[in-house]
């Protein structure tokens, strides 16, 4: 990937993504490479153990990282993701997923999310996202 930077295709990804705003997402900050996006742990994403679904956990991460792997302008889509998680979220929680590209190679990258609990900090899960870029 080249170092073109085209912020706008990012953004209007993100203002197309449809998912993400009905799981209450919210893009906080967009640069080349790096973003953050917010999302608000409500009862719908409550499992049977009063705790925040893997699932909806690995959405916001997974936002995260497309918009980051977005942002130099060429669209880009997964190609393969992991997830580990740390601690649990509940109810209630506001989640912070911040994403960075690690590496690029080709048309292929590596990036790193961290998810956060706003309040206090702590590390709820850490998402490795792999892409390939597929043209405009």
């Amino acid at each position: 990937m080249d170092d073109v930077t085209d912020l706008s295709f990012a953004e209007r990804m993100w203002a197309d993504d449809r998912a993400s705003r009905a799981l209450g997402m919210e893009l906080t900050h967009l640069s080349l490479r790096h973003a953050v996006v917010r999302m608000p742990v409500d009862e719908r994403m409550v499992n049977g153990h009063d705790i925040c679904h893997g699932g909806f956990i690995f959405a916001v991460a997974d936002s995260a990282f497309a918009l980051v792997c977005n942002t130099p302008g060429a669209r880009t889509v997964a190609a393969a993701a992991d997830i580990t998680f740390v601690s649990p979220a509940r109810l209630g929680d506001v989640l912070v997923a911040e994403g960075y590209e690690r590496a690029a190679y080709g048309r292929s990258g590596i990036t790193d999310v961290r998810v956060t609990r706003e309040s206090d900090g702590a590390v709820i899960a850490e998402f490795r996202g792999r892409s390939r870029a597929t043209g405009r």
